[in-house]
């Protein structure tokens, strides 16, 4: 006698935890970016975010034709996911305010067993710029990576003349910590100002934090309950 076996379909958490992780202030919701959300990425990303002359970004991807920018981005955030191990990791966070996607937040480390260090970056769509969401949403990422994560430290960098950027990182608490000259552009030099923020020097916001699936995303990453500090 044969055994009808039940079967269901995989989600997309299953075949990959981060899918699951989702986190929510007043205003904002992030959520690892899945391949469905990619279309609005590039609409938001061809609708504007920095002016032509000014790139803020360490590799110029926005200066792609808008042709090539759709292919590049899916791109990017595929080779995020397959390149993603314990040692190396890349959290790539859409930003939702309501029901737009505004822009990108990302969290990675290297060595996050060791360091107990961070990284950011991030961008906002013109449209969504001046409202206070840059601080919002990366104090989300923040608080996750120090409450849930238990990491020690985070670093950033912006050009030097990207005060708006430098602004948000002083607000929250961040330190100077040293300048590089860089090549963003090519043939022009550009000055990036290093910053690092420790745990306790963290400039809290007032409004708590609400984080889904962070057990299956740690556990991913190789970080047990045991090391995170709730």
């Amino acid at each position: 006698m044969f055994r009808w076996l039940e079967l269901r379909m995989i989600s997309e958490a299953e075949l990959w935890p981060p899918f699951e992780l989702q986190l929510s202030t007043p205003r904002l919701r992030l959520r690892v970016i899945r391949d469905g959300d990619i279309p609005a990425m590039v609409d938001a990303a061809l609708s504007g975010i920095h002016p032509p002359e000014a790139m803020p970004f360490s590799f110029p991807w926005t200066q792609a034709p808008d042709d090539e920018l759709p292919t590049n981005t899916a791109q990017h955030v595929w080779r995020a996911r397959a390149e993603m191990s314990k040692d190396r990791w890349s959290l790539q966070f859409g930003v939702w305010q309501e029901d737009e996607f505004i822009g990108c937040q990302d969290l990675g480390a290297s060595n996050f067993h060791t360091l107990k260090t961070v990284i950011t970056g991030s961008w906002l769509r013109q449209g969504a710029q001046g409202r206070g969401f840059g601080k919002e949403m990366r104090s989300a990422v923040l608080s996750y990576a120090f409450d849930y994560l238990g990491a020690d430290a985070a670093e950033s960098e912006a050009a030097s003349w990207n005060s708006s950027s430098l602004g948000v990182s002083h607000s929250l608490g961040y330190t100077d910590n040293g300048i590089l000259r860089h090549s963003w552009t090519p043939g022009k030099i550009t000055e990036a100002q290093q910053l690092r923020l420790k745990a306790e020097a963290f400039a809290r916001p007032a409004w708590p934090l609400a984080v889904t699936g962070s057990e299956a995303t740690a556990a991913y990453l190789g970080i047990t309950p045991a090391n995170i500090a709730r």
